[in-house]
C-alpha cells in the first residue's frame, strides 16, 4: 500500500510541477513593455499546407526594447507569417518591407497594463483550477486505496500530504503572478 501511496504522491507532484511550467510559459507570452521573442511563440504559420510554429520558418530577434524582427528563411513566407501574426490576436501590427517583418511594440498605457494584469491573473486562476483538479484526482485515488484495505489513519495522512503539496504550488502561482504584475505595472 505504501508503494501505491508513494506513486500517487510522485504523480501528483509531477503533474502540479507541469502546471507551474505551463503557467510560466503562458506568462512569458504576456508582454510587459519590453520586446521579447516569446511574444510570438504561440503563433503557427501555414507552411505548405501544415501548421508550423513561427520559430521554425523564420528567425525572430529583438532589435531594441520596442522592436522585434522576423526574418523568414524563404521570401515567399512573408505573407503567411504576416497573416498569422494578424490572426493571432497579440495586439501588434506587422510591418512588412519585402525582406523582413517588424513588430513595433507601442508603449503600454495604464489601461493596457491593467488589461495585461487581468490576463495574467486569468492564466493564474486557470493554473489554480488545474492544481485543484490534480489534488481532487489524487484524493479520489487515496479513497479507492482505502476501500481496498488502506488504514483510515494512513489515508488521512496522505490526504494531508496532498493538501500540503497543493498549498505549496498555489503559493508558487501567487508568487509568479505577483512578480508578473510588478513587471507589467513598472513604467
Amino acid at each position: 500500500m505504501s508503494d501505491e501511496l508513494a506513486i500517487i504522491m510522485d504523480d501528483t507532484e509531477s503533474s502540479m510541477s507541469k502546471a507551474i511550467k505551463h503557467l510560466e510559459s503562458e506568462l512569458t507570452k504576456i508582454r510587459a513593455g519590453k520586446a521579447n521573442p516569446q511574444i510570438v511563440d504561440g503563433i503557427t504559420v501555414d507552411y505548405y499546407g501544415s501548421a508550423t510554429p513561427l520559430a521554425q520558418v523564420a528567425n525572430v530577434s529583438v532589435v531594441d526594447a520596442r522592436t522585434l524582427t522576423i526574418q523568414p528563411w524563404e521570401k515567399n513566407m512573408l505573407q503567411p507569417i504576416e497573416r498569422a501574426i494578424i490572426n493571432s490576436n497579440i495586439g501588434l501590427n506587422p510591418q512588412n518591407d519585402g525582406l523582413i517583418i517588424r513588430l513595433f511594440l507601442p508603449p503600454l498605457t495604464e489601461e493596457r497594463r491593467k488589461e495585461f494584469v487581468k490576463r495574467a491573473n486569468g492564466e493564474g486562476e486557470a493554473s489554480k483550477v488545474s492544481i485543484r483538479n490534480i489534488r481532487r484526482d489524487a484524493i479520489e485515488m487515496i479513497k479507492k486505496l482505502q476501500k481496498d484495505g488502506l488504514s483510515e489513519d494512513a489515508a488521512k495522512d496522505a490526504e494531508k500530504d496532498i493538501q500540503g503539496i497543493t498549498d505549496k504550488y498555489i503559493a508558487q502561482i501567487e508568487k509568479h503572478l505577483a512578480t508578473k504584475e510588478k513587471e507589467i505595472m513598472a513604467i
